[in-house]
């Protein structure tokens, strides 16, 4: 991994923050910066198959609310 690669990763992170999510907590960054390697590892994949990957990912979990 060079040093371009990770400023990249960064830089896609940072667009997240500003864009989409406003605040992200130190509480549940772990899940923002997962989120946004999924987004990163599958970047030079198509949409369709982008999205069986996220549906074959959540297999098997469940999401609670408390």
């Amino acid at each position: 991994m060079t040093t371009n690669t990770v400023e990249s990763f960064f830089a896609l992170l940072k667009r997240g923050h500003y864009g989409v999510f406003h605040h992200m907590s130190k509480k549940h960054l772990h899940r923002y910066v997962d989120e946004f390697s999924f987004r990163w590892n599958h970047r030079k994949t198509t949409d369709s198959e982008r999205r069986d990957a996220a549906i074959a990912g959540a297999d098997g979990k469940r999401l609670t609310y408390r």
